[in-house]
């Protein structure tokens, strides 16, 4: 089984929490299978460019437009998206590390999803309806935040959208191990860090019982 980690925290792991719930994460599935092949991404270390006119015509047009051919500067614009998908089309699990920021996902996540959930790679059209070109079975968001979230938490953005892009393209299972109440100012913070990482480990088990 092929995994996909893609962390967006800016922090070294050591003030990250987010970071450390994947490292957890791993350790435990190394335990638990060591024949999954793991590809980690730091979006920090190998930023994503954003979507550009030329990337977005590149993928978009030929669907519009039946028979459009890409120009040669639009099939330049989509070479990293094309590198990011042929990974992508490769895995059966998704890992998504990353903070909670202005109650949302870091900017540099969503830049990396629009990059990769492309027509004609990724899903495609058929009959009105988004066929899913891809074999993810689940996909997994190791979250962190400074707050105190609660379960659907106006606040929390990050897992609604989350899950309605994912969903949008046929990924309907995604576990979450979320360490809140990070923020120094709540006293029972390594508490819910710990709690955290337990259900972290959990879900290693799960993601080893796929393979």
């Amino acid at each position: 089984m092929n995994l996909l980690h893609i962390c967006a925290s800016a922090k070294p792991i050591d003030l990250s929490t987010s970071k450390q719930l994947a490292a957890a994460f791993f350790v435990r599935l190394a335990e638990s299978n060591k024949e999954i092949n793991v590809t980690n991404m730091d979006l920090y270390s190998n930023p994503p460019p954003y979507l550009n006119n030329d990337a977005y015509r590149y993928f978009w047009n030929p669907i519009q437009q039946p028979g459009y051919i890409p120009t040669s500067a639009e099939k330049h614009a989509a070479s990293y998206a094309l590198a990011q998908t042929k990974v992508f089309e490769e895995t059966d699990a998704l890992v998504l590390t990353m903070p909670l920021w202005n109650c949302g996902m870091p900017a540099i996540m969503k830049a990396w999803l629009d990059q990769v959930l492309v027509p004609g790679v990724v899903f495609k059209y058929e009959a009105g309806s988004i066929i899913p070109l891809h074999h993810i079975r689940k996909a997994v968001l190791l979250a962190s935040s400074g707050d105190i979230v609660k379960e659907v938490d106006p606040q929390d953005q990050l897992v609604p959208h989350l899950n309605a892009i994912l969903n949008s393209i046929g990924i309907t299972d995604l576990s979450i191990a979320w360490a809140d109440g990070q923020d120094p100012r709540h006293l029972d913070a390594e508490e819910r860090k710990a709690t955290a990482i337990e259900a972290t480990q959990e879900l290693a088990d799960e993601v080893a019982e796929l393979a």
